[in-house]
């Protein structure tokens, strides 16, 4: 009768036992960051421009603006423009405005008009 060959050990990696956290002595501590990072941490959130072009174009039975066109500062957020839409149609307190983004989404109205810009605009406006 042949008696089967022993089953191999699991390799140490394999196990749960690999999951643990390493100890803050097996880790690196790092004095200096690299220099491509600190330099990208620098311009992190900094906007490409002051101010930013908007362009508004009414959706099909929504009335006109008579200046379609307004400049805005790039730190204020997506609300700004709400208001301002709201205000030149003087829309009602109970009455709904949807604005969109390249008459595609709605932004969230805390997304700040500096970034929705530097990602969607069309030329130098944000439509």
């Amino acid at each position: 009768m042949a008696s089967a060959s022993p089953s191999p050990s699991p390799h140490p990696s394999d196990t749960e036992a690999s999951t643990l956290p390493l100890p803050l002595s097996a880790s690196v501590l790092l004095e200096n960051l690299p220099k491509p990072t600190a330099a990208a941490l620098a311009t992190a959130g900094a906007l490409p421009q002051a101010k930013v072009t908007i362009k508004l174009t009414a959706l099909p039975g929504a009335p006109e603006l008579k200046s379609p066109r307004f400049k805005c500062s790039s730190s204020n957020t997506f609300s700004t423009i709400v208001i301002f839409v709201r205000k030149k149609l003087g829309v009602k307190v109970g009455e709904s405005v949807f604005c969109y983004v390249n008459s595609t989404f709605a932004p969230g109205l805390d997304e700040g008009v500096g970034g929705l810009w530097a990602c969607f605009k069309t030329g130098e406006e944000l439509v």
